[in-house]
């Protein structure tokens, strides 16, 4: 049902007979997608563009030949060559009713992409277990989130992982931050809390519970003894706080894999990973010239066990083992994405800060040496999210404890605006969320708009059932029940609707979710517009008790509006109600 996919293989059943026998010439970068300007008809492609240097031709000339063989297609209305060579399609009105039609057929499944075979992991948060979720992590959640949610719809066989990063110093900062509230649960004055060590009153209740659990026993145990017990039991508490963090904006993971389970056994898989890539070839022992600018803390000038990553894309190779013997941060990644490989995994989506924009030729040269290019790593950077409230910009320390954590966030203004706002800007680039402008109810707030439109098309349908117009079964609609539908806005509704197929594809190829919550915003405006011209031309309304037979088509048209704007919402997470309030 993709029009554009569809078109582009009437495109190249055209240039065939064009073709050279038995020349292998590539038809990969023919597109067909809509023309910048609507005026210039419903689909445009740069066929004669890019053959026409292989088949020794001007553009144009080429271009008159394709023109001719599209224009004998009895869906194409007229053709139009512009510029050096472009083809501009217009087609026929009964194409558009038709493919309404198809739309309705397969109500809330249009656009949906049959089953790939293709297993995809998208990890996505992952922050470290020591704290609440702060709207900081929130855009990579519901980024990750919408990612996750786009691959499956388009076909694929998704996984939504979170890495529990319990194996690092932190976690054992957050044992000695808990172990003071421990203390203080007990009664003993802890003062201020200590630099370096976790503030957050978050704390206090996994003090209280070790007290409970333990009494005073930990107090009288050395921190050898006491920590991994701690250690253990503060990870568990914030990692179920985490998870109602995520639930509460609609986010839920299928996998919770520990990164402690890579270490167990004194480094297992590290040693496997490692070991797998030394029979590939791809690790030696040397040493690497000091990096650019301020040294890293952990970088030595002394022979290492490296990575050959050069070898696979990467701009330098890695050091996996410590010339003290002691693995480095990297090679649990390594051993990581072995994991999911040996799991079955082609693709393995990483949604991260744009702090850690660093770790993405790493992470591609990894997949390239495990795989041999069998399995593929795609990183999405997600760039700060600038909050504000009266105009004034929070400010959010985790180590402080002064923060706005997500649930605050969801609590004050809804899941819905701050999974749809998340979206409203692409990943990598930063994003400004503003209180007022997330909740106002206006056509300046993008989540108010696409919802008052899905919420707008029921209220038609309910007119209709107070003008007692009989409203079908749309599921078996046929082209003569939507024969009325003529005008130029009805029309390019319908174009509007289109593209939502091939939007899909693309917002899931691109791991790029924000063109969703842009082309529903695009929808939304088309047929808010489509509504107004009613009010100033009544023949245009969408229900005319004088014409029933029309308005059934056009509550057809209504209903696909209604189908793609609930699809699209769903996919982005939040609802698509039928009265606003």
């Amino acid at each position: 049902m993709n029009v554009f996919a569809d078109f582009e293989n009437r495109v190249k059943r055209a240039v065939e007979p064009l073709l050279p026998a038995g020349a292998d010439i590539d038809l990969s970068r023919l597109t067909v997608e809509p023309p910048r300007d609507a005026a210039h008809g419903d689909l445009a492609t740069n066929a004669a563009m890019v053959l026409s240097k292989s088949l020794g031709m001007k553009p144009r000339d080429l271009a008159e030949q394709i023109a001719a063989s599209l224009g004998a297609d009895p869906d194409v209305a007229s053709v139009a060559i512009a510029g050096p060579g472009f083809i501009n399609l217009t087609l026929e009105r009964t194409f558009w009713t038709g493919h309404l039609a198809a739309l309705l057929g397969a109500g809330r499944q249009y656009g949906r992409g049959a089953a790939t075979g293709r297993k995809v992991n998208v990890e996505y948060v992952s922050a470290n277990p020591t704290g609440p979720m702060h709207v900081g992590h929130t855009r990579g959640a519901v980024v990750g989130d919408v990612i996750a949610r786009l691959a499956a719809f388009a076909g694929d066989d998704v996984t939504k992982e979170y890495y529990i990063n319990d194996a690092g110093e932190q976690v054992n900062v957050l044992a000695r931050s808990a172990f003071l509230r421990y203390r203080e649960a007990l009664g003993q004055e802890i003062g201020e809390i200590p630099a370096g060590l976790y503030p957050g009153d978050y704390l206090k209740p996994v003090g209280a519970a070790l007290a409970e659990e333990f009494g005073d026993a930990l107090l009288r145990q050395d921190e050898a003894e006491w920590l991994p017990v701690v250690k253990d039991r503060a990870i568990d508490a914030m990692m179920a706080m985490i998870r109602d963090d995520l639930k509460t904006l609609g986010v839920e993971h299928d996998v919770f894999f520990s990164e402690r389970t890579l270490h167990a056994g004194d480094g297992g898989k590290i040693a496997e990973a490692i070991a797998d890539l030394r029979d590939k070839g791809f690790i030696y022992q040397g040493t690497l010239p000091p990096p650019k600018g301020q040294l890293p803390e952990d970088w030595e000038d002394r022979e290492q066990t490296l990575l050959r990553s050069t070898e696979v894309g990467d701009d330098q190779d890695r050091p996996l083992v410590k010339s003290s013997g002691a693995y480095t941060y990297f090679a649990a990644d390594v051993a990581y994405f072995r994991d999911k490989y040996e799991r079955g995994f082609s693709e393995m989506v990483y949604v991260l800060g744009a702090d850690h924009g660093g770790y993405v030729k790493r992470l591609e040269a990894v997949a390239k040496a495990i795989s041999g290019g069998a399995a593929r790593a795609d990183c999405v950077l997600c760039n700060l999210v600038k909050l504000y409230r009266d105009g004034e910009p929070v400010k959010m320390s985790k180590r402080s404890g002064d923060f706005v954590t997500l649930a605050e966030v969801v609590e004050e203004v809804g899941r819905d605006p701050v999974r749809f706002m998340m979206l409203y800007r692409k990943s990598d680039a930063p994003l400004d969320f503003d209180f007022k402008k997330v909740t106002e109810q206006s056509k300046d707030n993008p989540v108010f708009y696409v919802q008052y439109a899905h919420a707008r098309a029921a209220a038609i349908f309910r007119q209709a059932g107070e003008v007692n117009i009989a409203v079908p079964d749309y599921a078996g609609a046929d082209a003569a029940m939507l024969d009325g539908l003529a005008d130029v806005g009805e029309i390019g509704l319908i174009r509007k609707l289109a593209e939502f197929p091939r939007l899909i594809g693309q917002a899931a190829d691109a791991k790029e979710p924000h063109r969703l919550a842009f082309y529903l915003n695009d929808l939304a405006a088309a047929f808010h517009a489509q509504y107004n011209r009613g009010k100033d031309l009544p023949d245009l309304r969408f229900v005319n008790q004088a014409e029933p037979r029309l308005s059934v088509a056009r509550l057809g048209l209504v209903k696909a509006v209604a189908t793609v704007l609930f699809i699209g919402l769903d996919l982005i997470g939040a609802d698509a109600p039928d009265e606003m309030r």
